[in-house]
This record gives C-alpha cells, structure tokens and sequence, in this order.
C-alpha cells in the first residue's frame, strides 16, 4: 500500500504528513509505503527547520528527508493520495488522471472517515476498499471536486506555513496531526 502526500514545495507540509502518519501507524508501518512529493518541489532540499521540529514534536523523523518533484509516475503509482490543499489535488489529477479517485485532500479524507457510520464500512476488507468507499461516499454527499454541503471553500485545505511564525507551524503541525491520527486508524483497522 502505498500512500502519498503532495504539498508544494514539499519540505513543510507533506513531508510533515508523511512522518507523523509513519509514526502514528507504529508496528504496522512495514505494510505500508509512505511518501511526499511536491507540485514545485526542487529535488534534494532538506525539510524546513521549523517543519521538521514540528515533526519531531509530533514523533516524526525529518532528518533523511529530500524533496521530490511530483511526477505523473508518483502521483499514478500510488494507492491513496493525501494532499494539503485541493489545488494539489487538481495537480495530481491532472498529471495522473487515473489517480483522481484516490486523491483527496488530508483534512477531506479524514473528514469524511469521522462521517461514516459502522454500516458505510460493510464489506470493507483492504485500504483499497477503504479508499474506494470514501471515494464513493465523498461523491455521494456531492459532485466530485465540488465541497460538500456545510464545508466552507478552503475549509479543507491546510495552510501553507513556510517562511510564517512558529505559532502558525504548529497550528499547521497540529491540523494535520489531527487528521492524521484519523485516518492511521482508519488504516490499521482495515489492514
């Protein structure tokens, strides 16, 4: 299982999401593939400091981290795609059209896994199916691409916080913690 987030440089925001999803899925780590790519990613830069103390905080492991510039092979290669904002997600869908329906912004997917009820799981028995059921259930409440009814535009998206204050790294670090934490569970439960 491979899942990947997408930010834009890709030295705050996805590789934060990658790390703290890593640590967060502890023991079952091994079964999944995480990785970060950004849309104006320049290769080979080290995370942002204030980033990678936040992932630190969060228990990530910043330091191996190099960015990478998100390719139609990345974007197609893999299983879920969790971006920070929705234009990440029109990126993805653009350079790997197949890949749109499993690509869905960070704060959306886990959202929409806090919506489900026990039933919107029958038959759910891989992430694959997870990944599908969200799709469908996110299609359900609206057209794809279109935000849900009571989901304000940008309500979604996580802030961009290079080159802002520490406060606004951590509000950022927290947000995704946050959904994060949602959807390794979410991930566990079905592995």
């Amino acid at each position: 299982m491979r899942v990947l987030f997408v930010c834009s440089g890709n030295i705050c925001r996805s590789p934060l999401g990658a790390q703290v999803l890593t640590a967060r899925l502890g023991r079952d780590a091994p079964a999944f593939t995480v990785e970060s790519a950004g849309t104006i990613a320049q290769d080979g830069a080290a995370m942002d400091a204030a980033a990678a103390a936040q992932s630190r905080r969060l228990g990530g492991s910043p330091d191996a981290h190099r960015s990478r510039y998100l390719t139609p092979e990345i974007a197609g290669g893999a299983d879920l795609v969790l971006t920070a904002e929705r234009a990440h997600r029109a990126a993805v869908a653009s350079l790997a059209p197949r890949a749109t329906k499993r690509a869905f912004t960070i704060r959306e997917f886990a959202r929409v896994l806090d919506e489900l009820e026990p039933a919107d799981l029958d038959g759910v028995a891989s992430v694959s199916d997870l990944v599908e059921r969200v799709a469908r259930l996110r299609g359900s409440a609206s057209m794809r691409g279109v935000r849900a009814p009571g989901v304000r535009p940008g309500e979604d998206d996580v802030d961009d916080p290079y080159r802002r204050s520490e406060a606004t790294h951590a509000r950022v670090a927290d947000e995704i913690a946050a959904a994060v934490a949602t959807i390794a569970d979410a991930l566990r439960a079905v592995r």
